[in-house]
């Protein structure tokens, strides 16, 4: 191992990688195998299918807009109870304590596809077979097989420094209940019945999580791996419309790259970016300020093909 990587990580004991191959990998599965024989069976109920899609939307805007743009990237800055609302809704999606996130995301960015990258798809060749394993480790992977996680003390000083930041992390454990208990509450209120809570803490809360989980790692392993690069980088980042459908903007990965501190990624003509669209509700209302919008000249020149940037357009 380089010895930068060796200063900017740290061991991760074995108990704890098999905590993570549980939480992280199998629960999800599990939660996946049998929504699909429940809804094959039963179908889903229209209360139990709300209450799952306005978590999951909670939970990408969490990890997207808060998590990711605001707190990784500081692509804006905003007033204290949106920050903490924003940390709070992306700490549902149970995706981990946010200064660990950005830790690792961080580490991405420096070592996009290359040795020291976490979750590169490309981590094992580019061979047939090499693909495939590289294509599970980024998108779930990574969490058992890592012996090193991001020393965060490195990486993210920035938010070790936020006392609100640290009183969240403390408090993750308590977010995870939160979790499962919302949905769970919403389902029992709204039926009034422990069989309507029931139900909704299992597709509200269990097979919401893994669909949340498996769209946001499809960003690490798709987005790096199928689609197009409209941008030059320095990796092999992509643009994939159906991931970005599913993640509210995430999926234009390869401008991203191109540009990390920008509040929008999806900047062509229709690339819609529904995360920098909340940005920009939040900026009209004066909740959010120091917006980092991209640059139309920034955009054009870090094309792959110049002359695509006088036809193409840029979104609005």
């Amino acid at each position: 191992m380089p010895d930068p990587l060796r200063r900017e990580t740290a061991p991760v004991p074995a108990g704890r990688r098999g905590a993570y191959l549980v939480v992280l990998v199998l629960l999800p599965f599990a939660a996946l195998a049998a929504g699909v024989a429940v809804a094959w069976e039963d179908g889903v109920g229209p209360r139990d299918l709300a209450i799952a899609a306005v978590l999951y939307v909670v939970n990408i805007f969490g990890i997207s807009v808060g998590y990711h743009r605001l707190l990784t990237h500081r692509a804006f800055r905003c007033r204290r109870f949106l920050r903490v609302g924003l940390a709070v809704a992306g700490g549902l999606a149970l995706e981990g304590p946010v200064s660990l996130w950005a830790a690792e995301h961080r580490r991405h960015h420096k070592y996009a596809d290359r040795p020291g990258d976490p979750h590169s798809p490309w981590a094992y060749g580019d061979s047939g077979f090499a693909l495939v394993r590289g294509l599970l480790h980024a998108q779930i992977g990574w969490f058992s097989s890592a012996r090193r996680r991001s020393l965060r003390e490195h990486w993210v000083p920035d938010l070790l420094a936020d006392p609100d930041i640290r009183r969240l992390d403390r408090a993750y454990p308590a977010v995870v209940v939160l979790s499962f208990a919302l949905p769970a509450a919403a389902g029992g209120l709204l039926s009034l019945s422990w069989t309507g809570a029931l139900t909704a803490l299992f597709w509200g809360g269990l097979v919401r999580y893994a669909v949340v989980h498996h769209v946001t790692w499809s960003v690490n392993s798709v987005a790096h791996m199928f689609g197009g690069q409209e941008f030059r980088t320095r990796d092999r980042s992509t643009n994939v419309r159906w991931v970005a459908m599913l993640t509210l903007g995430e999926g234009w990965h390869n401008w991203h790259h191109a540009e990390p501190t920008s509040a929008r990624h999806g900047v062509l003509r229709g690339q819609h970016d529904a995360s920098a669209w909340l940005i920009r509700r939040f900026e009209r209302l004066g909740w959010a300020y120091d917006v980092r919008w991209p640059d139309p000249e920034r955009v054009a020149a870090r094309r792959t093909h110049r002359e695509a940037a006088l036809t193409d357009g840029l979104a609005k």
